[in-house]
């Protein structure tokens, strides 16, 4: 018996080793694979035509992959994560922004993932991923923007970029205040727009469409003295509608000024967006009701898209922590030239930051162990 005993116990013994050995070697396979960004480059990438038409399938934000965790605290591995924000009680005019975020998904079938103007392919530099929409009340304007910032805190906390599809321009407020509380200070603020949203409480409403800047200095969110406002324009409701936005130092560049000096204010806007962290707010109204029809509130004798794609590309080079595309108004909306258009501008955005990824990228001679000029993305 006690021969059988010793047997028996070799048996396991040799179990045992083999056991050991077997978890050894998947270890050292573990250690050896990418790390866990280097993997997701493969993961979040749009869905190729050539495996699924254009007109199939779930749509998504540039047909990039789909984020589906209900957990709004739970982001991927990705650099930038598109969420949709549907609301709009927080317009005085059209109603309908609330549809915008599934407008902007059902255009994104024809977006292209490579940049003929900047020469880069976005997704060879940037990991992109849609959030889903941000679980909103469709009628209490502070719970909704409770609910943005929740989301916008969670994805700069982890170090991705966040751009939020609206929506009216209420939703930017919420973004705001979700990357102060991540960042801990006022970001420089671009806002390319119609309107200088810089309105007072309206019908007893202090936060609305129209108030959102105003509001967003007031909290110290942004800094007002590095805050530039593109594609302004009258008419307005009366002389001093601009006072707010120049008394505490805005830099207006305003409709005039784009379309007779196009070069100009890109000058313009290359130097006021590198002063430091970033925020880029897109109003489509910016544009003529001829390019974007569909807006909460259109607003005669604006910009052309191409234009605007052309003030977007200026970016190159800012570090931006976060954007957002507004008040896209489907209803209103013939021949989805808005959602087009909105598709348009989160592509260039993408583009630029892309290009920006790109430059910090180490030049052919530089050592590998060298700090300088090093990738901000994997």
């Amino acid at each position: 018996m006690r021969r059988t005993d010793r047997s028996a116990k070799g048996k396991r013994g040799a179990r045992a080793s083999r056991a050991r050995a077997a978890a050894a070697a998947e270890s050292q396979e573990r250690s050896n694979k990418p790390p866990r960004s280097s993997r997701q480059t493969v993961l979040w990438r749009p869905t190729e035509s050539a495996k699924l038409p254009r007109f199939a399938g779930v749509p998504s934000f540039l047909r990039v992959p789909i984020h589906a965790d209900p957990d709004p605290a739970v982001v991927p591995a990705v650099d930038v994560l598109l969420c949709g924000a549907p609301f709009d009680s927080g317009s005085s005019f059209r109603t309908g922004a609330r549809f915008g975020p599934r407008a902007v998904r059902e255009a994104s079938s024809q977006s292209r993932r490579f940049s003929a103007a900047l020469g880069i392919d976005i997704y060879e530099e940037l990991t992109v991923a849609d959030g889903g929409d941000v679980s909103m009340s469709p009628h209490d304007v502070e719970e909704a923007l409770l609910a943005v910032a929740a989301r916008a805190e969670a994805i700069v906390s982890s170090g991705a970029i966040v751009g939020t599809i609206g929506g009216d321009q209420t939703v930017t407020l919420g973004a705001l205040r979700g990357i102060h509380r991540a960042k801990l200070k006022g970001v420089t603020l671009l806002h390319i727009d119609a309107h200088s949203n810089t309105a007072p409480a309206v019908w007893g409403k202090n936060v609305h469409h129209g108030s959102v800047m105003r509001c967003a200095v007031e909290e110290g969110l942004v800094r007002p003295d590095q805050t530039m406002q593109v594609g302004i324009r009258g008419p307005y409701s009366s002389m001093g509608e601009l006072d707010f936005a120049l008394s505490h130092g805005f830099e207006i560049v305003n409709l005039d000024e784009v379309r007779w000096d196009l070069h100009s204010a890109i000058s313009q806007i290359r130097k006021a967006v590198r002063r430091g962290m970033l925020y880029v707010s897109v109003d489509l109204s910016v544009l003529d009701p001829a390019f974007a029809p569909g807006v909460g509130v259109p607003s005669a004798g604006g910009m052309s898209t191409w234009e605007l794609q052309q003030l977007l590309r200026a970016l190159v080079g800012a570090d931006i922590v976060g954007f957002d595309v507004v008040e896209l108004c489907p209803p209103h909306d013939h021949a989805d030239l808005a959602a087009l258009a909105a598709v348009s501008v989160i592509q260039e955005i993408l583009a630029a930051i892309a290009d920006t990824r790109r430059s910090a990228r180490p030049a052919p001679s530089a050592t590998p162990d060298s700090r300088r000029g090093r990738r901000l993305s994997p």
